[in-house]
């Protein structure tokens, strides 16, 4: 992890309960609820994007979405080998 932040959260009494047994039933330790928090939100971002992605392109048939992907690794792959070769 990189630089921290401090976040300060209110949850249901219900939910910190939940998520207290079910870190303490898997062997919480110290840390372990900020982890979490940290994941569910990695998850959620991810996920959203996939579907604002997803609405974007919406309108392409499938061989336009494949052209784009491989547009877009063919430039990952090029910038990839010019950084790794210096």
């Amino acid at each position: 992890m990189g630089e921290l932040a401090r976040w300060s959260l209110k949850v249901s009494r219900d939910t910190d309960v939940a998520l207290r047994t079910l870190l303490a039933t898997r062997g919480g330790r110290k840390g372990d609820l900020s982890r979490f928090v940290e994941e569910a939100v990695n998850r959620e971002v991810l996920r959203q994007t996939v579907s604002d992605i997803r609405a974007r392109n919406a309108g392409l048939n499938e061989d336009e979405v494949a052209g784009l992907i491989d547009e877009e690794l063919g430039a990952t792959r090029a910038a990839f080998w010019t950084d790794a070769r210096r």
